[in-house]
């Protein structure tokens, strides 16, 4: 059973950061990615990243420049450093990962077939 463990969320003021952390256990594939949902919205995709692949790495318009996607290999994590926080950014933020390998893109939620529990993150102004 793969797991995927969140942690590093909470609250900053707008213009602040953040680092999310996303440990994994037992994940062999080679696709893992950040989703948002901010409350009475849908799910969004916020970036993924290809394992074994030089990090390539792929961000929504909302957040590129401002969030950065990197992993840990030793350490079985995947972060998500995020930068110049706008109350937008508001929202609970969950890792997922996709199962097998092979393509995969935060467009789309039906790639990711392992989901952690989200961490809250609020941005205030």
């Amino acid at each position: 059973q793969v797991e995927l463990v969140e942690s590093g969320g909470g609250s900053v003021q707008a213009g602040g950061s953040l680092k999310l952390s996303c440990v994994t256990s037992r994940f062999t594939g080679n696709c893992m990615a950040w989703f948002r949902q901010a409350p009475g919205q849908e799910r969004e995709g916020v970036a993924n990243m290809y394992k074994f692949n030089g990090g390539d790495s792929h961000y929504a318009d909302s957040v590129k420049g401002r969030f950065t996607i990197s992993e840990d290999n030793a350490k079985n994590t995947l972060y998500l450093q995020m930068t110049a926080l706008k109350t937008e950014d508001t929202a609970i933020y969950y890792c997922a990962a996709r199962r097998t390998r092979g393509y995969c893109s935060f467009r789309d939620e039906s790639y990711f077939d392992y989901w952690g529990q989200g961490t809250q993150v609020t941005v205030s102004s």
